[in-house]
């Protein structure tokens, strides 16, 4: 096995297995063959054959067991994983809980897992019931569970496998992925995430999951499963790894990738997960949270340059005189440090182009005279192949048309022609 220090070898489980429980009163109506028969046409290939092949092989089975044979599942827990009031009535109203289980070894497709919620989904909508994802503790409805499942390109979204609960500790929140051991990979984490970045955060690790279960996979694509699949100790994150993850590949802006170091945290209980920790990588100085909430602002700044020039007395023109009324406070502030903790200032200036000024934003490094701002680009231009994201740029004062103050969320202070872009109201407005 070769270790460096550029890669983490990963244990690799012999087999992967998964479960998933009908429950209904009384017995079902019809057999799982028959019900999965009936998706025909609903369900993409290969997933349709891949469940009919397993369900009629040893590698899956279907049993239909008593309530009382079967360990109670936590309601307490499978309503901090969103059951309702209605999912868990049916549950306590249920006599029999149909039981399907598949197994197969590690790799791509995940076989077990989609075969094995296809048959559930099939049992579950003959009996108007629910699924129960049993790794998960999530109830799913048939259609639900359906929809998780590969389309005609073979394409998932990972958010509807992978879930990213969190919890308080002294130092700030902690973040686990719940859902990569499905696929044989150990689920990760992040200690010290400051509190304002929950839902930043939740997506930056979704993305991250995907990134490195894509690097698991391709480690597992040989004919022999291998003992260890040797992982990047670096692992870069993006804006098109989040979007994948939650299934809109088309929706990512151009925001600088942002890197993130892995460490193997192996469990000392032999009943507990092992983790792969998210941490800042090397070099970095001060404390973790500082660099995650840097990745969020990167990540999400939720400001993409525009081409549009205003209208004198439009909405526009509002916004931008409302920006420039705020620029000295907004400079006194920054300059004695009185902005919120780990929030970025952003300047919106224009550049020259043949069809009218090009806006674009770049994020405050120093403003040591009024005049004058000092930034790295955070965005590319179009009309200016010098200004790159993370290029430096001079801005003069004079050339700003907005201002923003980010965090992991977006924008929490100005930002006005954002806004009026975003509510699509350029047009003239009424003094």
């Amino acid at each position: 096995m070769l270790i460096t220090d550029d890669f983490l070898p990963v244990p690799v489980p012999e087999s992967l297995d998964a479960t998933y429980l009908v429950p209904i009163a009384g017995l079902p109506r019809v057999s799982p063959k028959t019900a999965v028969e009936a998706l025909a046409g609903r369900l993409a290939e290969p997933v349709h054959g891949l469940a009919k092949q397993m369900l009629a092989s040893p590698l899956m089975t279907v049993d239909t067991r008593q309530v009382s044979e079967f360990p109670e599942l936590p309601p307490d827990l499978l309503t901090a994983f969103g059951a309702t009031e209605a999912q868990l009535a049916r549950l306590a109203a249920a006599t029999h809980l149909v039981v399907v289980q598949a197994e197969y070894r590690p790799g791509w497709p995940p076989a077990h897992e989609w075969a094995a919620r296809a048959v559930a989904a099939a049992i579950a909508e003959t009996v108007d019931g629910d699924v129960v994802d049993v790794f998960g503790l999530q109830f799913l409805d048939p259609a639900a569970a359906l929809r998780s499942l590969p389309d005609a390109d073979g394409r998932i979204r990972l958010v509807d496998w992978v879930l990213v609960p969190y919890s308080s500790d002294t130092d700030g929140l902690w973040f686990t992925t719940k859902g990569l051991r499905r696929f044989g990979l150990l689920e990760l984490q992040a200690q010290g995430v400051p509190d304002h970045l929950t839902r930043a955060w939740g997506a930056v690790m979704s993305g991250a999951a995907r990134r490195l279960l894509r690097d698991w996979t391709e480690g597992l694509a040989g004919e022999e499963v291998p003992a260890f699949v040797q992982l990047p100790v670096l692992a870069t994150v993006t804006g098109h790894d989040i979007a994948v993850a939650y299934g809109n590949p088309e929706q990512h802006g151009a925001t600088a990738p942002v890197l993130l170091r892995l460490e193997l945290d192996p469990a000392t209980d032999p009943d507990a997960d092992s983790f792969l920790t998210l941490c800042p990588p090397p070099g970095h100085p001060g404390p973790a949270g500082r660099y995650f909430a840097a990745a969020c602002a990167t990540l999400f700044n939720g400001i993409q340059p525009d081409v549009r020039y205003t209208r004198p007395g439009d909405a526009m023109s509002k916004a931008v005189a409302a920006a420039r009324a705020g620029l000295g406070d907004i400079r006194t502030r920054f300059v004695a440090g009185r902005l919120p903790t780990e929030s970025q200032l952003v300047v919106k200036y224009g550049l020259p182009g043949d069809d009218g000024p090009e806006y674009v934003w770049a994020g405050v490094t120093s403003w040591e005279v009024p005049e004058r701002i000092v930034g790295a680009s955070a965005s590319d231009a179009n009309s200016d192949p010098s200004v790159r994201i993370g290029s430096p740029v001079v801005v003069e004062a004079t050339d700003v048309v907005d201002w923003a103050v980010l965090d992991g969320t977006g924008v929490i202070e100005g930002g006005w022609t954002q806004a009026v872009l975003d509510a699509g109201d350029s047009t003239p407005t009424p003094d």
